[in-house]
């Protein structure tokens, strides 16, 4: 399996990807294609095997409230793999190389709302303990790694995601 940066012509397979991971829904395709219809995306991957695309992973700018120096956050959303190849690490891979690429773009830190559990294992510590909440009103799900030591040490407030997020 390899990984890239998505392109347009993945735009079908991404679709497929994300409405088959998520049991039929299509919430979480639309989000990946408005954000990439705006143009927001910092970084979005790829996994594919066989010239196929089995996986996707999305990152795209968040805000928050500073009282020091700007900061760049990225929210992790969605992330998905076609259900026959879950457990297979994809999605793993696509953490890992999306959290790289995002450092490599200068992101000071990212967060996520998902399983404690499993965004553990990649760094993620509770958003709360840095003064961070979110717009959904989540807490033990809502996790953040930092990118850059010290990057949220002024920041503080509510989280709040892209407009493509809420339409």
């Amino acid at each position: 399996m390899d990984t890239r940066p998505f392109t347009a012509d993945d735009a079908e397979a991404v679709d497929e990807v994300h409405r088959r991971a998520f049991d039929g829904r299509t919430e979480e395709s639309r989000i990946v294609q408005r954000v990439h219809d705006a143009d927001e995306a910092v970084v979005s991957l790829v996994a594919v095997e066989n010239d196929r695309v089995v996986g996707h992973v999305l990152f795209s700018p968040v805000s928050v409230r500073t009282h020091g120096e700007p900061v760049e956050l990225v929210g992790l959303a969605p992330v998905g793999v076609l259900p026959e190849h879950q457990n297979e690490g994809v999605g793993s891979a696509l953490v890992r190389r999306g959290l790289l690429a995002c450092r490599e773009s200068a992101v000071d830190a990212v967060v996520v709302l998902g399983d404690p559990a499993y965004y553990s294992r990649f760094g993620f510590e509770q958003a709360s303990e840095y003064g961070l909440g979110n717009e959904y009103g989540a807490d033990d799900g809502f996790r953040v790694k930092l990118l850059t030591d010290g990057a949220l040490d002024d920041v503080d407030g509510t989280v709040s995601y892209r407009p493509e997020f809420r339409q």
